[in-house]
């Protein structure tokens, strides 16, 4: 069921405590989202899951037995500092980072061409990685990540100095990655693109795991009760006591967008009878709070700024 097992792991360096016995699961097939305040430990926790640095204490399961030498050549890492050769022309050094991966020199030629092909950068196959943007950059080094199609992915900061459009194609390339049945690890900042692509998540925080789960369970698990309806009233709606709280009322042509907060212990019959004798209900939806909202709320103890708390 699970392809990293990381159990009670701890890393200091100094007198900094990076890892405080930290154990998170990575399900298979999954993407895994990691995430925290910088600072937190996540790159650390990367890093030994890569085998670049080793725990202090604690254990890594790699596909079911403990992770061990042999493993990284399953494993494609693509680290928040790049770190390709400047003087070095792109296909070449793609070519050249394939083979260490185990491919033959024929085969790292077919499939650094193909990913080439596909990213639009095959013009640069013969130019110093210098001459291009970081975006095209950016490009060259998630190539060199996937091209021998690892078991595990991990990418801390994917998206960092890509345009849009191109973070797009790279957010396509992971969806496809986890259909053909690669497990991806990611860090990122970018909570709109935990919801968009995360099964799962882990939130780090001051060196330990603080909030895990899938996303939606994790949304749900922060539910305010808060509802947004499309209603057609006679007049103004007012709150129901014991039941809704109306938070706001906003005219849009023959219609009414209302938000409202269902008070604790009302349930959603009483909640659409309350509703139906002050309007005709056309939609109603129940807000879920956003992946950053939680982000912050969890981080830092207080609510994100919204207007859930305002009433008209």
């Amino acid at each position: 069921m699970y392809f990293i097992e990381a159990e009670d792991i701890v890393k200091q360096y100094a007198n900094h405590l990076a890892l405080n016995r930290v154990s998170i699961c990575v399900p298979r097939g999954k993407i895994f989202g990691l995430l925290g305040p910088n600072g937190a430990g996540k790159t650390t926790f990367l890093r030994i899951i890569n085998r670049i640095t080793a725990p202090d204490s604690g254990v890594v399961r790699f596909d079911g037995h403990p992770l061990q030498a042999g493993d990284t050549g399953r494993i494609g890492y693509l680290p928040e500092e790049r770190g390709l050769y400047k003087k070095m022309k792109v296909g070449e050094q793609a070519v050249f980072f394939a083979r260490l991966k185990g491919l033959s020199r024929h085969e790292a030629g077919q499939q650094v061409a193909g990913w080439f092909h596909k990213f639009d950068i095959m013009p640069w196959w013969n130019r110093k990685l210098e001459e291009l943007s970081k975006g095209m950059q950016q490009k060259v080094q998630f190539v060199i990540t996937v091209v021998h199609r690892p078991d595990l992915l991990i990418f801390d900061e994917p998206f960092s100095g890509f345009d849009p459009v191109n973070a797009n194609l790279l957010k396509k390339e992971m969806l496809e990655l986890k259909e053909k049945g690669h497990t991806l690890i990611f860090s990122t900042h970018d909570m709109a693109s935990v919801e968009e692509l995360c099964d799962d998540i882990a939130l780090i925080d001051r060196a330990q795991v603080v909030l895990h789960g899938p996303v939606r369970e994790v949304r749900e698990r922060f539910r305010e009760n808060l509802f947004r309806l499309r209603v057609t009233a006679g007049g103004p709606l007012a709150s129901s006591p014991g039941i809704f709280a109306l938070l706001s009322e906003e005219p849009k042509g023959g219609y009414s967008e209302i938000r409202i907060r269902k008070h604790s212990g009302a349930g959603n019959a009483a909640l659409l009878e309350a509703l139906s004798r002050q309007c005709e209900i056309h939609s109603f939806v129940e807000e879920l709070p956003s992946m950053n909202d939680i982000f912050i709320r969890t981080v830092t103890g207080t609510p994100a700024n919204d207007s859930s708390n305002q009433t008209v």
